[in-house]
């Protein structure tokens, strides 16, 4: 693979440069009026908790004084890893676009959890049949491959979405999701490799040590956040960052999911800082190293119930809690309406 810096590489970060540097903002006043009109509503000021906050944010990204959840649509994206050859997960690589089959059918847990909280699910399968490379021996994708990946997950992204939950599939993207971490924020191999699919103990110790071998050989290049995706990444991770970077441009509110969805995220985040304020972390995976991450992110998870999954389903069971909050918000009647005193 060429692994050599192009002209056409230099324009490409020069673009999303220049995206990132143009994100918009949530609208303040709305959030200001959403604000005051929890204070109104028939309750002591702050009796809902995380409740009353969930719906003021999504007041704010949305631009609306009523929050609402009418387009809602999942997006899973799914791709394959060379480095799946290293022994770094107990399924093979042929499983993914099993997995891809089975979100088509309507099996798979997260068809089950859109349907129950009321999100379309749509699924890019990208180049299933050609995994990146192994990144213990070369980049994962060379500049065409990741820029290509990027592009796919923004085109993913359709106008007019009230929220956008994503998700992932891909055998072998915790090994991806560990090294990426690793390489944006420090730490050992260890710290941010984990069982993944179900590893035993030995299995993950051989997966750490495969995510030091990537390291050794890439952690020289990996300053710049998007090489560090080109290098340790895959086609699902890089097609998040462009879903998550074209929902921001389109002040889409969005829902992550977990381990693998928030290392792709990390890397916006790390090229600018509040590149991820219209994000929410929707759950706390089992994953062990997802809660660090999280706190690297400054993002407090909306669910905590032991999910390691994937799919997006973490992400689903945070609409459901958000579309709690967007209800009360919404529909409970202000002291004011209900002939009830309010406070001195």
């Amino acid at each position: 693979m060429n692994d050599t810096h192009t002209e056409s590489e230099a324009q490409w970060r020069d673009e999303i440069s220049h995206r990132l540097e143009a994100l918009p903002g949530p609208d303040e006043e709305v959030y200001a009026a959403a604000r005051a009109r929890q204070k109104t509503l028939t309750k002591p000021p702050g009796a809902l908790g995380r409740l009353e906050d969930l719906a003021c944010w999504l007041a704010g990204w949305q631009g609306r004084d009523v929050p609402r959840l009418e387009n809602v649509e999942t997006l899973v994206f799914a791709g394959n890893h060379g480095v799946t050859a290293q022994g770094v997960s107990p399924y093979p690589a042929s499983v993914t676009a099993q997995m891809v089959e089975n979100f088509k059918s309507g099996g798979a847990a997260i068809c089950q959890l859109c349907e129950a909280y009321g999100a379309s699910l749509s699924v890019v399968a990208l180049d299933l049949e050609r995994p990146t490379a192994d990144m213990t021996l070369e980049p994962a994708m060379s500049a065409d491959e990741c820029r290509d990946a990027i592009a796919r997950g923004a085109r993913a992204v359709k106008p007019g979405r009230d929220v956008l939950l994503l998700g992932e599939m891909g055998i072998g993207n915790t090994t991806s999701a560990a090294a990426l971490c690793c390489a944006l924020l420090g730490g050992a191999a260890e710290d941010w490799t984990g069982p993944g699919t179900g590893l035993d103990a030995p299995g993950v110790a051989r997966k750490a040590e495969v995510v030091g071998r990537a390291l050794g050989l890439h952690g020289g290049h990996c300053a710049d956040p998007f090489e560090a995706l080109r290098r340790l990444g895959g086609r699902e991770l890089a097609a998040i960052t462009g879903a998550i970077l074209e929902a921001r441009a389109q002040s889409i509110p969005v829902l992550l999911d977990g381990y693998v969805c928030c290392a792709a995220a990390l890397v916006l985040e790390k090229a600018k800082a509040g590149a991820l304020d219209h994000c929410l972390a929707g759950h706390l995976s089992a994953e062990p190293a997802h809660g660090r991450l999280l706190a690297a992110l400054g993002k407090t998870p909306v669910a905590d119930l032991g999910m390691r999954l994937g799919e997006g389903t973490g992400a689903s069971i945070a609409l459901g809690i958000l579309r709690g909050a967007v209800a009360a918000h919404n529909g409970m009647a202000t002291f004011a309406d209900a002939g009830i005193d309010d406070r001195e």
